[in-house]
């Protein structure tokens, strides 16, 4: 594995424990029955959905540090993937969550597009990998 990608690999376990606190947060507006969340179903559904997106992307992005360098990608398109396999659990969980940040919100705002750009991130940077990964 090269050193970027061990870089990266490490950055993206440093931010495990953000989502697990982020776990714990939502867990505690459950038990302690915290006004702005349980009453709302909109902010409910984003944040969980924005908590379970972080840890799948999280976890799909370290396994995909060990293929990056196994393929014949240019060190350019290497580049490529990391980052864009990287700010995907970034732009996902924040549009979530950002997106109906205030208790008193019944719909989400503009900062939704993230979610999208997110998910357009990741679709970069799986493809550009598994092309690489079928041309070795």
């Amino acid at each position: 594995m090269s050193d970027a990608s061990l870089k990266v690999a490490g950055i993206l376990l440093i931010t495990v424990p953000l989502v697990e606190f982020g776990g714990v947060r939502l867990l505690s507006f459950i038990w302690g029955r915290t006004p702005g969340y349980l009453d709302n179903p909109v902010r409910q559904n984003l944040w969980r959905a924005g908590h379970a997106h972080a840890g799948v992307l999280v976890v799909l992005a370290l396994l995909c540090m060990l293929y990056v360098d196994r393929t014949d990608l240019s060190d350019t398109m290497k580049t490529v993937v990391r980052s864009t396999l990287v700010a995907a659990p970034i732009l996902m969980p924040l549009g979530f969550f950002l997106s109906i940040a205030s208790p008193r919100s019944e719909h989400p705002n503009r900062l939704l597009i993230l979610v999208p750009l997110g998910g357009i991130s990741l679709a970069v940077g799986a493809v550009t990998l598994g092309v690489g990964l079928l041309g070795t």
